[in-house]
């Protein structure tokens, strides 16, 4: 079966937010989810190791995220070091799991996990 272009990946997730009345929207070739007016994931399938669910959190909360999802880690695809964003990896072991516990953390309102958006700057009236 060949994939639909801009087909939304892992439908699982969408699933499991579906109370939660996610949003979604194009970005960056990937899907950003929103949930209660916060950014909370993006879902990624490229061809390459950044591919998988990605977090909106901070740094603050890594380190408590990291108990909860051992095979999380920075998006490598941002440079060297630690980034905001937190990947869950398709390629790992645990994903569906690590992601339908994530989905729950989501409706539970976890504040670990979501930023709100920057407002969009409006465009000049000439």
């Amino acid at each position: 079966m060949k994939k639909v272009k801009n087909s939304i990946p892992f439908n699982f997730v969408l699933e499991n937010l579906f109370t939660a009345e996610p949003l979604v929207k194009p970005m960056f070739g990937a899907f950003a989810v929103y949930t209660g007016g916060k950014i909370v994931l993006i879902l990624r399938d490229k061809n390459d190791e950044d591919s998988g669910v990605w977090i909106a959190s901070t740094a603050e909360h890594h380190e408590s995220l990291q108990k909860n999802f051992p095979n999380m880690r920075s998006i490598k695809l941002f440079g060297s070091g630690k980034t905001s964003w937190q990947l869950l990896s398709k390629e790992a072991d645990d994903f569906e799991t690590s992601v339908n516990q994530l989905c729950e953390f989501i409706l539970k309102r976890d504040i670990r996990i979501g930023k709100i958006p920057k407002p969009r700057k409006s465009k000049k009236k000439i």
